[in-house]
């Protein structure tokens, strides 16, 4: 078993969201309307209280200067053409300059990088580890990198852009045409976008013409692959596009980041990332590598190409949700930790992020109550990491008619906006439901970081013992000479219910039987019982809540 000396939990932070008092909240407002988080507003106390939740790592979303319609002209920032930008704020994943931060985010302008290296300073300062983004995949239409080292030769800058494809090149073109989307060039603008010869689009569109549904506004990234001619893989000698990323990742290493969460990472060949995470591991041993990797059959092969976590969405977040919702029964549970079983390590679990809907969302539970359960299982049932987003932990409901992002349930990335519960948090405006749900997350997230039964404790699923159990889910976890046991009720009633404790668990975990005393560590209720092999636990569990008993083992 792995030793961990704690518990991994991200907390992901929307930068230009998060510390956004401005209430406005005018749909396709400007920044001037809406106003915008800087990083000069996660401030000490802010961080301090980040810390207090037993968070240990925080993802900073949207660092990197993104495509956006808020004009700069002043500063020598180059526009982008609205018409291939997604919102007034543009979306964090079309980069338009690997060296360079979003000017959005900073008090200062002419400082912005600075005012980014103080941010890192005071993270750190606060006891947590930074991450930020790393879009490896694609870039936006215009980008035109103007703060990277004066011995760097931009992307695309020496491209052939007469061949479709060319191992060297760091794009991909679709020579003699123009790019011809299905929308509208101008955008309210003078003159149309162009763009001759078009470049392939980001989400493996290998023609001019990519749909509003496509990620229309970016542009894929050649890493030797040939997809015009049945995905030849080009790798010696190294593309240049290789040496291009891996000095950006090593560019932001330096700063003193903590971890990459690589953005779309298995559209990048696993070649690729075996090259760039040596390299940077050599210098940065520490640093971490975060894959979004959604095909669980490449799951190993990224782990063994140098990521340290994959996301566990199709597995892990997609049962979750479905038991949130009644679509399954727990029983799943146990069915899709131990497909990913052999890495469990490796695993990051999450039921919300920029991506997903809110649990709160009527696209999702309409209830954050209902999501307690699955956060409570996700966090103590085994030692991997797992991530919440900013809102998630007082119930925010994503419900917004934002402008580009529309109502869908998700916080917006495209446009700029306040998050309504994180204001009212800042304000002291809460509702009860709204504390109590914070005090739960923050409870077992405490636990979690100081439990040892958690962090480097054995599991032990009781559920193939307890099929009567169809909302609940139960296990045990066992250090030294502390027991868990944990139970959590997806069910909107409260029940009583008897779990069944098999005698090789006792085996499994060296227990021995005795008259045992048991405290929740969520509620402070006690609980007493003969606990011995092939006998019942009997319990009562709120509705929607859960049980950490705590005994010896």
């Amino acid at each position: 078993m792995a030793l961990n000396n704690k518990k991994v939990l991200i907390y992901q932070v929307f930068t230009r969201l998060y510390g956004n008092k401005n209430t406005t909240r005018k749909e396709n407002g400007t920044i001037a309307e809406n106003g915008c988080g800087k990083f000069a507003d996660i401030s000490p106390t802010m961080l301090t209280q980040i810390t207090s939740m037993g968070i240990t790592h925080v993802w900073y979303t949207g660092i990197i200067r993104h495509a956006s319609q808020t004009i700069y002209d002043e500063y020598g920032i180059p526009r982008q053409h609205p018409a291939v930008v997604k919102g007034r704020a543009g979306s964090p994943y079309a980069i338009t300059d690997y060296y360079d931060v979003d000017p959005d985010l900073a008090v200062d302008v002419p400082r912005r990088m600075k005012e980014f290296e103080e941010l890192i300073a005071r993270t750190h300062a606060a006891g947590l580890k930074v991450i930020i983004d790393f879009v490896p995949n694609h870039v936006a239409r215009q980008y035109r990198s103007i703060c990277k080292p004066a011995d760097v030769t931009d992307l695309g800058e020496t491209d052939h852009q007469d061949h479709g494809f060319d191992p060297q090149n760091n794009f991909y073109y679709c020579p003699g045409q123009r790019f011809t989307p299905y929308f509208d060039l101008y955008a309210g603008e003078a003159e149309p976008y162009l763009e001759e010869p078009a470049k392939a689009t980001g989400n493996d569109h290998f023609d001019n013409a990519p749909g509003k549904n496509d990620w229309y506004e970016t542009v894929k990234l050649n890493y030797g692959v040939d997809y015009y001619g049945g995905r030849v893989e080009h790798f010696t000698p190294m593309p240049d596009t290789w040496q291009k990323m891996t000095d950006i990742l090593l560019f932001w290493a330096a700063k003193g980041i903590d971890g990459f969460r690589c953005d779309m990472a298995e559209m990048v060949p696993a070649a690729f990332w075996a090259y760039a995470t040596q390299v940077v591991k050599k210098q940065y041993p520490d640093l971490v590598f975060i894959g979004e990797v959604y095909n669980p059959n490449e799951y190993r092969h990224y782990l063994a190409s140098g990521f340290d976590w994959l996301y566990d969405k199709v597995g892990m977040y997609d049962t979750m949700r479905a038991v949130i919702c009644g679509q399954q029964p727990t029983q799943a549970i146990s069915w899709a930790w131990q497909q990913t079983d052999d890495i469990r390590d490796h695993m990051l679990y999450f039921l919300e992020n920029h991506d997903e809907q809110r649990i709160a969302s009527d696209f999702f539970a309409a209830d954050a109550r209902k999501g307690i359960p699955a956060f409570v299982a996700s966090v103590l049932m085994q030692q991997n990491p797992v991530m919440l987003y900013a809102g998630q932990e007082y119930g925010e409901r994503g419900m917004d008619h934002e402008g580009f992002s529309g109502n869908d349930g998700r916080t917006t990335i495209f446009d700029y906006w306040s998050i309504d519960t994180l204001c009212r948090a800042n304000m002291k405006q809460l509702t009860d439901e709204e504390k109590e749900l914070f005090h739960i997350y923050k409870k077992t997230m405490k636990i979690a970081r100081r439990e040892c039964a958690i962090f480097n404790g054995y599991f032990f699923d009781l559920m193939y013992v307890n099929k009567h159990l169809q909302r609940q889910y139960v296990f045990l976890r066992r250090a030294d000479s502390d027991l868990l046991l944990v139970a959590v009720n997806f069910d909107g009633e409260p029940v009583n219910i008897s779990i069944n404790i098999p005698a090789h668990a006792f085996d499994y975990l060296q227990m021995k039987e005795h008259k045992a005393k048991a405290a929740d560590l969520l509620s402070s209720d006690k609980l007493s019982f003969i606990f011995k092999a092939d006998s019942a636990v009997d319990m009562t569990i709120d509705a929607y809540g859960a049980r950490v008993w705590k005994m010896k083992a």
